[in-house]
């Protein structure tokens, strides 16, 4: 089997391996040398990440999630329960009723945290495109052995016929060696 693998990656070097493109040549030249060509995306991703890259997907993964979203409700009900208690004559508001500050404060947070959740959704496009390539490194190389393995097969199944045919033609000479040792009258 590696004798075919090596065979049918020598034909397609030989066929111009400069017309195929990087990702191909890359998995050829591993086909060629034995080794493996699946990497994970997430190892494959990690070479390229950034601190902000990272500290991005972090926020948008807590900016997304259920503790996110209660936490700033709670924060919310404590600031209106606050102001509004507090308006009761206490003391006097810092953020009075129709809570300005509170809706500054809102709107510097989506301000901030859209771009962030952007920047993520955009390295998650890019993690799906580096994941769509590597799979397509590995369909190559199950291709080229599926390749392999077919010429293995349709080999296999010639020379069994070749052997079949010699075994037939065995018996016909036995045959036709006893036909003509028998009598002509006997027959």
């Amino acid at each position: 089997m590696d004798q075919r693998v090596t065979l049918l990656a020598q034909q397609l070097l030989e066929s111009g391996f400069d017309r195929f493109n990087d990702r191909e040549q890359r998995v050829l030249l591993r086909i060629a040398q034995k080794h493996t060509v699946t990497r994970g995306v997430n190892r494959v991703m990690a070479e390229s990440d950034s601190v902000g890259d990272r500290i991005a997907d972090r926020v948008a993964r807590f900016g997304g999630s259920w503790a996110f979203i209660l936490s700033f409700m709670g924060m919310l009900v404590v600031w209106v329960v606050g102001n509004g208690a507090l308006l009761a004559g206490w003391f006097t508001p810092f953020d009075p009723y129709p809570y300005i500050f509170l809706n500054l404060i809102l709107s510097m947070v989506a301000a901030l945290q859209a771009p962030l959740i952007m920047m993520s959704q955009n390295r998650q496009a890019e993690r799906d495109r580096v994941a769509a390539s590597l799979d397509y490194e590995v369909n190559l190389k199950a291709e080229i052995e599926i390749m392999a393995l077919h010429e293995k097969l349709d080999e296999l199944r010639s020379h069994q016929l070749a052997e079949v045919m010699a075994e037939q033609k065995a018996l016909l000479r036995t045959l036709v060696e006893r036909q003509g040792a028998a009598k002509p009258g006997e027959a």
